[in-house]
């Protein structure tokens, strides 16, 4: 993939590695003006990393990232952007309201305190001090704190963990216009309903690479793949060359076929197997194919994996 040069936050051929541990292997991922882009994979695929690397939390090994086509140390760059990240240290005895108008002061242009409260929608806990929080409450308080600069590029990794669902519909709210008015988004989630309800372009992360990538609609169309279990005794090679098949897998005589052409399939089953047996024909959920793609990664990449 080519970074473009208009992104706003860009990895180019970065490489991590943590000891023997592989982190990110030659991934390539930018950030456009005016999406919101949701990276996808499982605990370990690297997501945490390119954030970092990104914001110049950390360095790359090999490979540049990019913040606004500046280093991402350049203090104008970091300005432009919002962030909240897993694991915040915040000072205890500070109440939200007092925490959000420090953090407005690092900003030039930041929002005004009101605004801020009712976009994070902290109204009722704006006076309580931070520990006397509940963890979702306190991720609540930290995404006050990422939007309050009125940042261009907001990053938020995994905002949603530990909300109650009140909370997480408030908060995609929030995106939502936030988006429409013009701030860029990179949200990390391993909560594909998450990425299907607000992102307009998706990248699938697994064991440090870019393993898909795509509009909502491209990713959506992952689902549209059926899976097809039996009991035959067509073998897996012949299987395979159908042009219609995706995906094979075969214990013996039982096989599971990934298609998107289901009843093409079971055509030419039934054809070259008059005792097929066992038929079922299900549609593959979003998860099915996500986990299909970070498998094929998973043997690819036999190293250890990093967050």
């Amino acid at each position: 993939m080519t970074v473009t040069d208009g992104a706003l936050a860009s990895l180019s051929a970065v490489h991590k590695r943590y000891g023997d541990t592989i982190a990110l292997a030659g991934l390539d991922l930018e950030v456009r003006p005016g999406e919101l882009l949701s990276v996808l994979g499982p605990n370990g695929a690297g997501k945490s990393t390119a954030i970092a690397l990104m914001l110049g939390l950390q360095a790359p090994d090999a490979g540049e990232a990019r913040l606004f086509g500046r280093s991402p140390h350049d203090l104008a760059a970091r300005r432009g952007v919002g962030v909240m990240m897993q694991e915040v240290a915040l000072p205890d005895a500070l109440r939200v309201r007092e925490l959000v108008d420090m953090t407005r002061a690092y900003y030039p242009a930041p929002r005004t305190l009101a605004e801020t409260i009712a976009l994070a929608g902290v109204e009722k806990i704006a006076e309580r001090p931070y520990a006397k929080l509940s963890g979702g409450q306190k991720r609540q308080a930290q995404f006050a704190l990422a939007i309050c600069g009125n940042p261009r590029l907001l990053f938020l990794d995994e905002p949603t963990t530990g909300l109650d669902v009140t909370a997480r519909e408030t908060m995609w709210t929030t995106l939502r216009g936030l988006v429409a008015a013009g701030t860029s988004i990179v949200l990390t989630t391993h909560y594909i309903e998450e990425a299907q309800a607000l992102a307009t372009r998706v990248v699938v992360m697994a064991k440090g690479r870019q393993v898909a990538a795509g509009t909502v609609a491209e990713m959506r169309a992952l689902v549209s793949r059926k899976r097809i279990e039996c009991a035959t005794g067509v073998s897996r090679a012949v299987i395979e060359a159908w042009p219609e098949v995706t995906a094979v897998a075969a214990d013996g005589a039982q096989v599971s076929i990934t298609t998107a052409e289901a009843e093409a399939v079971v055509r030419r089953l039934l054809a070259a197997d008059p005792h097929l047996a066992e038929l079922e024909v299900r549609r593959a959920g979003l998860s099915e194919a996500f986990a299909e793609l970070t498998q094929d990664a998973d043997q690819d990449a036999g190293q250890p994996e990093a967050a």
